[in-house]
């Protein structure tokens, strides 16, 4: 098992990490054939997010969540949660049939 975290062993980094994510994501509307994918974050606490962005950001275990909140339309408002890596729960993805600006996760421009 290559991906197997050892105690001890070196861990992977925090941009590795989302890159694999994001890698996921794009997998999962390609499979599905749809523009995009929605992206739902849980954390231990039982909260839970429509996530529009992850970043590896600021690292050192911590990554940065751009959510969608209700209020950010209105009032132009940008919320940004920065989590520790271990308390995210779940992270689930769900097919958007066509764009859809509110729930779409946005993948990082190729580099």
């Amino acid at each position: 098992m290559p991906d197997l975290w050892i105690p001890g062993a070196q861990q992977p980094s925090m941009e590795d990490f989302v890159d694999r994510i994001h890698k996921q994501v794009q997998r999962f509307a390609e499979e599905r054939g749809v523009a995009e994918a929605s992206m739902e974050v849980e954390l231990y606490d039982g909260a839970v997010f429509h996530v529009r962005s992850l970043s590896p950001e600021p690292g050192f275990g911590f990554v940065t969540l751009c959510p969608y909140e209700e209020d950010d339309a209105e009032a132009g408002v940008v919320t940004e949660l920065i989590v520790p890596v271990g308390s995210l729960r779940r992270i689930t993805l769900a097919a958007t049939e066509a764009p859809h600006p509110r729930f779409g996760f946005s993948l990082p421009a190729p580099s």
